[in-house]
């Protein structure tokens, strides 16, 4: 709650780093609490007892050294990788980048995963100890003093890139690191749009926000929120777009780092599998994936990240990718 409250005040140019900081310890308590209640201690066994019948534990000013998050989530989660653990990781790395620093601008790029580690934490203590345990009658969405946010929100990003070139590289490699799948899940990082909606019944007026699962939702339905997020949704600029490069740049990069043959017909056709930008006649040039891509208004042009030449460089090194991602076998280099 106090990890909230610190997020949602208005005023603090900490928020961030509070919340990253006070929200990482919330998991970890959770986590304790789970071990503990299994009967099993979530404590470092100390070095002496391990191959011994006694298990000796360490300590810290006489207490028993308890497992951190990071430990406490291979306990916990196994060999399994759920969104909800991407997370948990992104937002531990963040943490150990800002504890720090303080960089208000951060705000921005980090919403998502800040609000999908609250959902998630709830979910997790419902889950594990049920619904008394429910944060839902505490909690409240934060109130927006202003509609025009993306001309402040730009300004923020390019201070911010400027300030903290370091956290954004963190963050750029952490996103380019993720599958688009785990990219786009609630449990990784929660998006929504605010559409304002008129009650057409008495019975429905006092419900001022109404949350809607798509999986929920029929085909029609999709359509009509695929038209509405179309006209209503920021622009999505790259935290980091200094170093934007134009296709052949983007070519020569891959090529130098791959074994086949790596040409721009090869390029057209990834950008096309993995749909970051739009072909050349459509409507709406800005509908790119903008961690990869970004449309160049003054030039009628695209231009693209450094994400987008690691990830070809990953994805393109196995020869059954490339001849996917391709619809061509790759050629070896001589």
């Amino acid at each position: 709650m106090t990890a909230v409250e610190s997020y949602n005040r208005p005023g603090p140019r900490f928020r961030t780093a509070l919340y990253v900081v006070l929200i990482v310890m919330a998991w970890q308590a959770f986590f304790h609490a789970y071990f503990y209640r299994k009967n099993q201690k979530p404590w470092y066994q100390s070095r002496q007892s391990m191959h011994k019948s006694s298990v000796r534990y360490q300590k810290v000013d006489g207490e028993p050294k308890h497992w951190d998050l990071d430990k406490c989530m291979s306990e916990y989660f196994g060999n399994l990788n759920p969104p909800e653990r991407k997370n948990l990781e992104f937002l531990l790395g963040l943490r150990n980048k800002i504890e720090h620093r303080d960089l208000p601008q951060l705000d921005v790029a980090v919403y998502g995963e800040c609000q999908a580690a609250l959902l998630n934490l709830e979910n997790y203590l419902v889950q594990e100890f049920g619904l008394n345990y429910a944060l839902t009658e505490s909690l409240a969405i934060s109130l927006q003093f202003s509609r025009s946010r993306p001309s402040a929100q730009q300004e923020s990003l390019k201070s911010l890139a400027r300030e903290a070139q370091s956290v954004l590289d963190y963050i750029e490699r952490f996103k380019a690191g993720l599958s688009d799948h785990v990219l786009n899940e609630i449990g990784y990082a929660y998006r929504v749009f605010l559409i304002p909606k008129v009650a057409n019944h008495e019975n429905t007026a006092d419900a001022a926000v109404e949350f809607v699962r798509t999986e929920h939702m029929d085909e029609e339905q999709r359509a009509t929120l695929r038209k509405l997020t179309v006209l209503i949704k920021d622009k999505q600029v790259p935290v980091s777009n200094l170093e934007l490069k134009r296709p052949a740049e983007v070519v020569k990069n891959i090529s130098s780092a791959l074994p086949f043959v790596f040409n721009m017909h090869h390029h057209t056709r990834a950008w096309k599998y993995f749909e970051v930008r739009p072909n050349g006649n459509s409507d709406n040039p800005k509908a790119t994936k903008s961690s990869y891509c970004v449309y160049d208004r003054a030039h009628n042009d695209y231009l693209y990240t450094n994400a987008w030449i690691r990830k070809l460089t990953t994805e393109l090194t196995d020869s059954t990718m490339f001849r996917q991602v391709t619809g061509q076998s790759p050629v070896e280099k001589y």
